[in-house]
């Protein structure tokens, strides 16, 4: 039961991160690099919220591994795109540091979940 409480409460994590960062970048002026790198951050963040909800879903060990290793993917990719967005200046340091912060505290948390997953199915 707590580890159903735990996905629950990181489901909405993830998913907050997405809609944080989708309502944090919808409402910058167009540009070709700002809709290039919108697209693919939005894409990036939502797909680790998407999967992670999948993962709490999953009917094995081993679909539950495949979904969190998509987790870690996507959200290592997020952290590429933050990081590309912050040296730009697209967005305020401000802004750039809090989904930043966050989204390094998911991967973090993802990539020890792998970790501990990996041994479960290897």
């Amino acid at each position: 039961m707590m580890e159903n409480n735990y996905n629950q409460i990181f489901a909405k994590r993830t998913k907050a991160l997405a809609i944080r960062i989708i309502n944090d970048l919808s409402d910058l002026p167009y540009s070709d690099k700002v809709s290039v790198i919108r697209k693919q951050i939005f894409r990036s963040a939502t797909s680790v919220a998407a999967n992670y909800r999948a993962m709490c879903r999953a009917r094995s060990e081993k679909e539950k591994y495949a979904k969190i290793c998509i987790v870690v993917e996507e959200a290592d990719e997020t952290v590429f795109w933050l990081e590309v967005i912050e040296e730009i200046n697209m967005i305020s340091k401000e802004i750039a540091d809090v989904l930043m912060k966050e989204c390094l505290e998911i991967l973090k948390v993802t990539s020890t979940y792998k970790s501990k997953l990996k041994s479960k199915v290897a």
